[in-house]
């Protein structure tokens, strides 16, 4: 009787181990079903729109990012508004090419566009909000200079912190430059992204002078300004010209990114009607480049 007891106590315990080794078994196949996978980071479209800025007239002052590099460009069209209203086409058209073009771009590189710097002087000619086509634009006499300014009447382009100055010069008229540097809520939003952004170079976009330019304020040109204005000039055709000298400039924003140690190069198309794309893009291509080799670095 003891000796049957006994059995049935073992074949009791035998029975519970095997419920407890099945139960583990079940426990250890659930958990690693439901063992979650490592996150995986999401994708980035581009481009990364950021609005820097407002216009006097309250108008976005946009820019799209492209890439992920540490180096970091800035492309600048617009400032003169519609009266240099190529500008904004061609970078507009240099934002389409990226779509389909995106690894143009290095990986050590990160490209901003900013296609129009003075939105409230391209309204005053264009008419209409954000981005236009050249379908939209008046002819050229219908233009006839007008959209230079912001809404204020103030020369962007002269509003900056390098040798400015109540008034300055266009051609041979006396432009106002505002009432102090930086007085223009335009030219704030540049700075304000060059101080956050830490561009290593610069190209902007004019119209009609046919060339690029180096840029400089108190201390002369930057040797790495004369490196892009010539990577530029050589791909693209313009001529290349270290100062401009057909009137006298000041509170250019490209002589304030010389002051502050950041090259940056003017470039002017050949008419203000005509965008100019072929050479523009070889232009582009040569910086990006120059940049991807680090040369300035």
């Amino acid at each position: 009787m003891k000796n049957r007891r006994v059995k049935n106590t073992v074949a009791i315990l035998g029975v519970i181990m095997v419920l407890v080794a099945i139960g583990i078994l079940i426990l250890t196949s659930q958990s690693e079903k439901i063992t979650p996978e490592p996150q995986r980071e999401p994708a980035v479209s581009y481009p990364v729109h950021k609005v820097i800025g407002k216009s006097v007239e309250g108008r976005n002052i946009d820019a799209y990012m492209y890439g992920a590099g540490p180096t970091h460009l800035m492309f600048v069209g617009g400032i003169h508004g519609g009266y240099e209203w190529n500008s904004v086409v061609l970078l507009y058209q240099f934002m389409d090419y990226l779509k389909e073009n995106l690894d143009v771009i290095p990986k050590n590189i990160t490209v901003a566009v900013i296609p129009s710097a003075n939105p409230d002087g391209v309204y005053r000619v264009i008419k209409k909000e954000g981005r236009f086509a050249i379908g939209d634009v008046p002819t050229l006499e219908q233009v006839n200079g007008t959209g230079r300014f912001n809404a204020h009447e103030v020369d962007i382009n002269r509003n900056f912190d390098c040798k400015w100055k109540p008034e300055s010069t266009w051609k041979s008229k006396v432009v106002s430059a505002g009432v102090s540097a930086f007085s223009e809520p335009e030219a704030v939003a540049i700075r304000d992204f060059v101080s956050t952004y830490a561009p290593a170079g610069a190209i902007f976009w004019h119209s009609k002078a046919n060339a690029v330019y180096a840029s400089e304020c108190e201390d002369g040109i930057l040797p790495k300004t004369l490196d892009i204005m010539n990577v530029y000039s050589q791909a693209s055709g313009y001529k290349a010209i270290k100062t401009f000298d057909a009137y006298e400039v000041s509170g250019d924003v490209e002589g304030w990114l010389a002051s502050i140690n950041i090259p940056a190069i003017t470039v002017e198309l050949k008419t203000h009607e005509t965008v100019e794309w072929e050479r523009n893009l070889a232009g582009i291509k040569a910086i990006l480049k120059h940049y991807e080799q680090g040369i300035n670095y």
